[in-house]
């Protein structure tokens, strides 16, 4: 019985997951730190404009996944560009051939016309409007994934609205930070029925926050372990993998496409499986599973350094059957971040910018 019931479980048809992605730097290599480099971006045709290394391949390998196992996928950008570079956006995506269901944008606009200047910049109330209503389109016991970077405020956006689901953040609580955050006032009523609505639905798994900036992990330990900084999509792929998300030929087309593509050598990824290990965010016996089919690809060396002492420890466990398994701490609900703190750390960043 115990075994007629292990296979029904293991056949049955996952819930849904909900991935969503930003688009400038996480996807796609944007420049606008300065006025003239927006106005190039904004006239950049859809060949014009170049990817993060490996985030196709990335964005496949989920859908690809989720097709096999008969899983419902959704997966939506949201970006705080203007809609009227959506066409060169979609054919960049059609150009890459990224299966996506969606993408908002930010009317930036609209905030010219009413000389709100201040919204220009102001992304973290618009991201969370588009992050809300797209979660009340979906099932109730949906997954999710969430993607962005170090640049602006993803790590903070997310959390919030990962907090606002698990029922960690009231709606009073909610709406304070969002008045100090800065958000549209416009937004605030809407924000604040949505967070009603949805809070104690649950359902972020992760948060992926590629380091753009290439800012130190411990940096945004303030996050929690729900969020998981990669420096590459090698690595995201890795975690993916481990947590059961994708699969290991899907990982092999990743590294293959940043070997080939993008100049990264078998030593490069080597270290970055090796840093996963080592930060605690995949098992070392994952790290060996994962590691095996590269090694046979002449994707990783073909006997790794002495330096990488997670594969001896691995290795010293042959006794027993490795599991695949990524290290982030399983909780029913995350701890609730300490917001003060964070602000008070974005704030002063910004002041000796």
């Amino acid at each position: 019985m115990a075994l007629r019931l292990a296979r029904r479980r293991s056949s049955a048809v996952p819930p849904p997951l909900l991935c969503r992605w930003d688009l400038d730097k996480t996807y796609l290599h944007s420049e606008f730190e300065t006025l003239g480099q927006l106005w190039r971006t904004a006239r950049e045709r859809g060949e014009d404009k170049v990817e993060v290394p490996g985030v196709p391949e990335v964005l496949k390998a989920l859908r690809a996944a989720a097709d096999r196992s008969g899983r419902w996928l959704g997966i939506y950008f949201v970006s705080a560009s203007p809609p009227q570079i959506g066409k060169a956006i979609r054919d960049k995506l059609g150009l890459d051939g990224v299966p996506y269901d969606g993408i908002v944008f930010k009317d930036q606009l609209q905030h010219l016309r009413r000389g709100r200047l201040r919204q220009l910049r102001e992304h973290v109330g618009f991201k969370l409007g588009a992050l809300l209503r797209g979660r009340i389109a979906v099932p109730p016991d949906t997954r999710e994934l969430l993607f962005g970077d170090d640049w602006e405020s993803d790590p903070l956006t997310y959390s919030i609205y990962a907090d606002l689901l698990d029922g960690t953040l009231g709606v009073e609580r909610f709406t304070e930070l969002l008045g100090r955050i800065g958000a549209d006032p416009a937004l605030v009523p809407e924000l604040r029925d949505l967070a009603r609505d949805l809070g104690g639905a649950g359902g972020v798994e992760h948060i992926f926050i590629n380091l753009a900036r290439r800012t130190p992990p411990a940096v945004l330990r303030l996050y929690g372990v729900r969020l998981v900084p990669t420096f590459n999509y090698f690595q995201t792929a890795l975690v993916l993998a481990a947590e059961g998300y994708v699969e290991a030929g899907d990982v092999e087309r990743v590294a293959r496409s940043l070997v080939d593509r993008s100049g990264y050598t078998p030593r490069r990824l080597e270290n970055s499986l090796s840093d996963l290990v080592r930060r605690q965010l995949l098992t070392a016996d994952a790290g060996r599973l994962l590691a095996g089919p590269l090694r046979q690809a002449d994707l990783l060396p073909a006997v790794a350094g002495k330096r990488h002492g997670w594969l001896r420890r691995a290795v010293g466990r042959l006794g027993r059957r490795p599991r695949m398994g990524s290290a982030i701490p399983r909780l029913p609900r995350a701890t609730p971040l300490d917001y003060e703190t964070i602000l008070d750390r974005l704030e002063a960043a910004k002041a000796s910018a």
